[in-house]
């Protein structure tokens, strides 16, 4: 072939975009087992990963009085070891199914969790209802993780930010509330734990009729009813009814509370105060606007504070729920986390205290609602992937009595909130009048400039 002759090429027409499909929050199936139990399924096909969650409703309110951290005790307990199996063989079981089995308590309830191969999912289901239903609570092995339990105690004290967020809940909550104390008890409360308090907590909360369990993955071949069935159907209990919860109240009169660590290098910075749980009409809002203040390295707060000034590798504002009732007795902690270097501590707060001014004069932008908009809903699809993550936030919903469409609701609500609407809510949330200020830190060099700002008495603790 010639240097001149002509090269023919044949192109493949480009590929063209597919048109979007909509996407929606999956909707599970309710329904209740013959022994009381609470179901929801969630069919989600190609998902061989089945995670099922566990809701019971065992709240750190119900533990003895002096027996604070029982109730983790008693869930970490709960794959220990039962009836039929010795530890050992409990944990070879899971192995073999290639199962992973998983339990915590918190203020609203306690929580358990188990992933595994949909394949083996009745297998697995076999070993959690006997877990639930006939554990063993040997003496020997709930003293072992008391002893585990109280070796942990001392490494959370020296954690600035678990150190942090024991003291805001400690001035934030009156005494006599539980959400006051650690979640996982203290060094005096724990010590007092053993095998016959934790099965007595067992006995008294443990019962499929004040239960939920959640099943979420590809159910492709499996008579769920008929697995169910032999599993947690089986487990019997009591009919009694969840105990009542106190209302959540606090005290957010603005006030700073270091917590001194001489010769620290940086301040571990904790400000927060209360605010309404997910069943307030302004918690969608107040989402957008929080996201807008501290969610992401491009909210106002990164802007100023590790941008602009380089005081902190970031600053996070958020909202946790620490219980929500249908009856209006739950709370959110609104909370601003984040470090900075010592010597400016007291600049860093002067600056976060008037990037909260500012956002009350001026109010958000429409760039910066959109923005979190796009975040907060355009990664939903991704989010919710995994048959864990959806498991997860319907049973986060079953424990804050919130319906079963809760979280497809608010998607939609995220998208048609204005900034207008966002503004308001985050100002409501974060007045700067009424936060409470945790700093760990060397209060030898920032009790001063701290104190200079103005922003409520402040108070030294050494402990």
């Amino acid at each position: 072939m010639s240097d001149t002759a002509a090269v023919t090429m044949t192109f493949h027409p480009r590929p063209q975009a597919g048109e979007a499909k909509p996407w929606a929050f999956p909707a599970p199936e309710r329904s209740t087992l013959g022994n009381g139990l609470t179901l929801l399924r969630c069919h989600r096909p190609g998902q061989q990963v089945v995670a099922v969650e566990v809701n019971l409703a065992a709240p750190l309110d119900a533990e003895p009085e002096g027996l604070d951290g029982v109730a983790t005790i008693m869930a970490r307990a709960l794959s220990e070891g039962t009836d039929k199996h010795s530890a050992e063989e409990f944990a070879a079981e899971l192995e073999r199914c290639g199962a992973t089995l998983d339990a915590h308590a918190d203020h609203p309830g306690l929580r358990v969790s188990l992933e595994v191969p949909a394949s083996r999912l009745p297998k697995a289901l076999g070993l959690l209802a006997e877990a639930l239903r006939a554990p063993a609570f040997d003496d020997g092995e709930v003293a072992r993780l008391v002893r585990n339990r109280l070796d942990e105690i001392p490494h959370e004290q020296a954690n600035p930010q678990r150190r942090a967020a024991k003291e805001l809940s400690k001035e934030l909550f009156p005494a006599t509330l539980r959400m006051s104390r650690p979640r996982q008890g203290t060094e005096e409360t724990v010590a007092r734990i053993d095998s016959a308090a934790v099965r007595a907590f067992y006995e008294a909360h443990v019962r499929p009729a004040t239960a939920t369990v959640v099943v979420v993955g590809d159910l492709t071949g499996i008579d769920l009813d008929a697995v169910l069935a032999d599993t947690l159907g089986a487990w019997t209990g009591n009919t009694a009814a969840p105990l009542p919860v106190p209302p959540v109240t606090a005290d957010d009169t603005g006030r700073v509370i270091i917590v001194d660590r001489p010769g620290a290098v940086q301040t571990q910075l904790l400000i927060g105060r209360i605010g309404p749980d997910r069943h307030d009409i302004v918690w969608a809002p107040q989402v957008l606007g929080t996201y807008c203040l501290g969610g992401t390295l491009t909210s106002r707060l990164d802007k100023v504070l590790r941008e602009e000034k380089g005081y902190t590798y970031g600053v996070r504002a958020f909202a946790q729920v620490l219980r929500s009732t249908a009856d209006g007795k739950g709370a959110s902690m609104l909370a601003i986390s984040g470090s900075v270097d010592t010597p400016n501590t007291g600049p860093a707060l002067e600056d976060l205290w008037q990037v909260l001014r500012t956002l009350a004069a001026e109010g958000l932008t429409d760039a910066e609602r959109d923005v979190a908009v796009q975040n907060l809903v355009g990664v939903a699809p991704l989010k919710f992937e995994t048959a864990a993550s959806v498991a997860g936030t319907l049973a986060d919903q079953v424990e804050q009595e919130l319906p079963d469409d809760y979280q497809a609701r608010l998607y939609a609500r995220l998208a048609e909130t204005g900034t207008a609407e966002a503004t308001s809510a985050v100002v409501s949330a974060f007045p700067v009048d009424r936060l409470v200020t945790v700093l760990v830190g060397d209060a030898a060099q920032i009790e001063e400039p701290v104190l200079a700002l103005g922003i409520g008495e402040v108070t030294v603790v050494t402990n």
